[in-house]
């Protein structure tokens, strides 16, 4: 049986993994997701990169066993500062950022705002409000109603400062897998192919960007077999 803490990205909660938990619960592994406090309902309440990695550090002490810790989007910001943490024997990332020391969320998007993202006055960012331009950048491939009715009321307020956060991740201390998806619309596979082949152990999604809403199963053979491979 793996232990895997499973972080979310930006705009996201703890949610956007419901279909690959008891994926990979019905495969007898043990699951954790965690709500980042980059990113909520109230711009006042969200706080910056540093939070984040407080709060997967706290999560990742309370376990007692090994943790395999995966990272989708901007979640795998989180992961590089916790690269050197004893607990995690392999971390996954998924489609995800992976930033150089003193590198931001920001400086890895290039400065560009994308169209499905809103900047507010506030301090933080929010999805379009269009569900259907959110659903082409981030998930195509998901069911256009399913999408709207489900998906898109649920997304979630981003801290700007997050963004704005730039890494100051250690050298990693165990072996790490990249996963490629291939239809992403959102973060170049050109990136991804880029960052993946400083990883271990590299493997692919016919997916989009949001690999966990379009296809959990798949996903979750994905996640288990990188933790045997561990």
């Amino acid at each position: 049986m793996t232990t895997f803490l499973l972080v979310h990205g930006g705009f996201c909660g703890s949610w956007v993994w419901e279909r690959t938990t008891p994926a990979l619960e019905a495969g007898g592994h043990r699951v954790a997701t965690i709500d980042l406090p980059s990113s909520g309902p109230t711009a006042r309440d969200l706080r910056d990169l540093a939070a984040d990695r407080a709060a997967v550090h706290s999560a990742l002490d309370s376990f007692d066993s090994d943790v395999v810790l995966v990272g989708h989007s901007g979640g795998g910001m989180v992961l590089a500062e916790l690269a050197d943490h004893p607990k995690v024997e392999h971390s996954v990332y998924v489609a995800a950022m992976h930033p150089q020391k003193g590198q931001s969320a920001a400086d890895l998007l290039g400065g560009q705002i994308p169209g499905w993202m809103i900047v507010r006055d506030d301090g933080a960012a929010q999805v379009n409000d269009d569900a259907e331009v959110v659903r082409q950048a981030l998930c195509a491939d998901v069911e256009a109603d399913y999408f709207a009715r489900e998906v898109h009321p649920r997304y979630l307020l981003t801290s700007l400062s997050a963004l704005q956060s730039p890494s100051a991740g250690p050298e990693r201390t165990h072996l790490a897998s990249y996963v490629i998806c291939e239809q992403d619309q959102a973060i170049p596979v050109g990136a991804q192919e880029a960052w993946a082949s400083t990883f271990d152990r590299v493997e692919r999604l016919p997916s989009s960007h949001a690999a966990m809403l379009s296809m959990p199963e798949r996903l979750a053979e994905v996640l288990a077999r990188t933790s045997s491979a561990a």
